[in-house]
């Protein structure tokens, strides 16, 4: 760890040159608890072309010397993937005013440092920017009782109630993923968090 981390605003076009180093903290973040992904760079390639094709899309990238040690996403839900759109058309809610965050990525070694509040800092004006009045992200629900739940894990909740979102049962997806350890992918819940982006 060098100590000189730095911070870029990537949009559309921009991220196509960093999917390699995206897929990899995606991966290797998320196979901690509570998403426990056993992902692919061949998905995570896939996945990450909807940010590269929607022109409005923003990934703040946090590089220690030339290596990406974070990342976090963000679009308006409009150009999300069908499973984040659903829940908010089924419940009558306008997809056009909100914008979606897709994942905060950090490796273990740089947590605490104030980074995840600088992701939500830039996203949210990011937001505002594009005029659009909600911020919203999911969350995987697991159970408490959740047999790889490592008994020094603390939830992100009071961290995001902190930044003024709430969580809203009534807004849930469905996702599928392989988890560490199984032989095939199975069904997962997400539940939304929402804030209204105030004029800064």
């Amino acid at each position: 760890m060098s100590g000189e981390l730095r911070v870029d605003l990537l949009r559309g076009g921009d991220i196509a040159r960093h999917v390699d180093a995206l897929a990899q903290l995606r991966i290797t973040v998320f196979r901690e608890f509570p998403y426990l992904y056993d992902g692919t760079a061949d998905y995570e390639a896939h996945y990450l072309q909807t940010y590269i094709a929607c022109p409005d899309s923003l990934i703040v990238m946090v590089r220690d010397g030339e290596k990406a040690v974070g990342a976090s996403t963000s679009l308006p839900l409009a150009a999300a993937h069908e499973e984040m759109r659903e829940p908010f058309r089924a419940a009558g809610l306008p997809l056009e005013r909100h914008h979606y965050f897709g994942e905060s990525l950090l490796l273990r070694a740089y947590r605490g440092r104030g980074l995840g509040v600088r992701f939500f800092e830039e996203r949210e004006a990011h937001g505002r920017e594009l005029g659009l009045d909600w911020a919203t992200f999911c969350a995987v629900d697991r159970p408490k009782d959740h047999p790889m739940r490592p008994a020094d894990y603390v939830p992100n909740d009071a961290f995001w109630g902190r930044r003024g979102y709430v969580r809203d049962p009534a807004l849930q997806c469905r996702m599928s993923w392989l988890d560490v350890g199984d032989a095939a992918s199975s069904d997962k819940t997400l539940v939304f968090w929402r804030k209204r982006l105030a004029a800064a």
